[in-house]
């Protein structure tokens, strides 16, 4: 028997020719999920039919950080990836990279290409990024007149800075004419002079959103002057104009929180700083007061008069502590004093005379101190407390003169002449 094949070889010739087909490299297919199943290993299978039949499908686990939802049986989906053959079961199945819900595909496709081509040319780059005002007073809108964001807007504007002025321009948020409707808004308020630019609607599908993907929209925001923030959607919506933007908002509600300064709490921050300013300064003010005492204490104290003043009363001490030595010295002078007169009066003549002692002279004024000295007929005064005896020698001995103690008799014999 010739051309007989191994099933190995029919199924590896299968999978050669699939492998082949361009077109089943990447490709999309657009099914109903069915058989989902999430295995342990972190790969899904699945599979995608419709009315017309059904196709074996997988995700691996390495191609699931792609995945924004969590796939059940029933969802309609579009699948990117590629078609091959299983060799071991002889199936052919769908490999899918990437999976979005049903009527995004396309849409998602060129969203990622063109945020591609915009980041190669730096449009999203932190450096283009220009701060928001914080105190904006003019605040222009880009969005629907009559849709819920501009609602939100207006109600949190009014409640956070009723002051603050806000200029809409009425522009299409969805359907073939909304990106160049939302291009000549961003110009024309770029022109009037606002503060900042909020562009954005509420939320939809990514067909609703579709305009704030537009290229158009995004060189729009790009070449705008003032600060644009880029409120589409809801959070989990994210657009070209979200990246290309200043600032992106995640609701249109956020975005006039986010321009619009709260007067409430600029108030309160003044009436903080105030009273901060108000402890400073008196703090500021008692350490002056403080320091001026000090420095007047130091000034009244080295002021001239006080210093006449201290002076004084030094001469004062000095002279009470003077006299009180004088005192002193004078006292001990008078005692000293005292001793002397009496030690004088103890050798004074006239002390001894009034003691009953008398002073002997001959005629020429000399003292008589021993018989020696006189003669028998020479004159003699004698001195006594109340004057001068005048006598004459008569005679001398040697006997005791006071017989009255007992030691023997006078001899001598003095006469007075009257």
């Amino acid at each position: 028997m010739k051309n007989v094949y191994s099933v190995g070889q029919i199924n590896r010739y299968i999978k050669n020719m699939f492998a082949g087909d361009f077109l089943l490299k990447r490709v999309y297919v657009k099914g109903e999920v069915s058989n989902c199943k999430y295995h342990m290993s972190g790969h899904i299978y699945f599979s995608l039919k419709d009315e017309t039949g059904s196709i074996a499908c997988v995700m691996f686990a390495g191609n699931r950080t792609g995945l924004a939802f969590r796939m059940q049986d029933g969802q309609s989906v579009v699948a990117l990836g590629s078609i091959c053959v299983y060799e071991r079961d002889g199936k052919y199945q769908l490999y899918a990279q990437e999976i979005i819900l049903d009527g995004a595909g396309l849409l998602y496709e060129r969203f990622e290409a063109l945020k591609r081509e915009l980041g190669e040319m730096g449009m999203f780059a932190p450096e283009y990024k220009r701060p928001i005002p914080a105190y904006a007073r003019k605040i222009g809108i880009v969005t629907a007149p009559t849709g819920a964001a501009i609602r939100d807007i207006q109600n949190i504007a009014a409640r956070r800075n009723p002051y603050v002025q806000l200029i809409l321009y009425p522009a299409l948020v969805q359907g073939q004419e909304a990106a160049p409707s939302i291009v000549r808004g961003i110009e024309t308020l770029d022109r009037c002079g606002v503060d900042v630019i909020i562009v954005g609607r509420g939320g939809g599908s990514i067909e609703d959103l579709w305009a704030f993907n537009e290229e158009s929209v995004a060189y729009a925001i790009f070449r705008c002057r003032t600060p644009v923030i880029s409120a589409v959607g809801h959070e989990t919506d994210f657009t070209i104009a979200d990246y290309v933007a200043d600032l992106r908002a995640p609701t249109p509600s956020a975005a006039a929180e986010l321009a619009v300064a709260d007067v409430r709490a600029l108030l309160e921050q003044i009436e903080r700083g105030r009273l901060q300013l108000d402890r400073r300064m008196g703090d500021v003010l008692a350490a002056a007061r403080l320091r001026a005492e000090h420095l007047q204490g130091k000034l009244g104290f080295l002021s001239p008069q006080n210093q006449i003043r201290e002076q004084r009363q030094l001469l004062i001490e000095k002279e009470e502590r003077l006299q009180h030595r004088m005192s002193g010295i004078l006292d001990d002078r008078k005692h000293r004093m005292l001793l002397c007169i009496e030690r004088l009066k103890g050798l004074s003549p006239l002390h001894k005379l009034e003691q009953g002692y008398s002073y002997v002279t001959d005629a020429a004024g000399s003292a008589v101190t021993s018989t020696a000295r006189v003669s028998a007929g020479d004159a003699l005064e004698i001195y006594v407390t109340d004057g001068v005896i005048r006598a004459r020698v008569t005679g001398t001995g040697t006997a005791p003169m006071y017989e009255k103690y007992g030691r023997g008799r006078n001899d001598s014999e003095v006469s007075t002449d009257g």
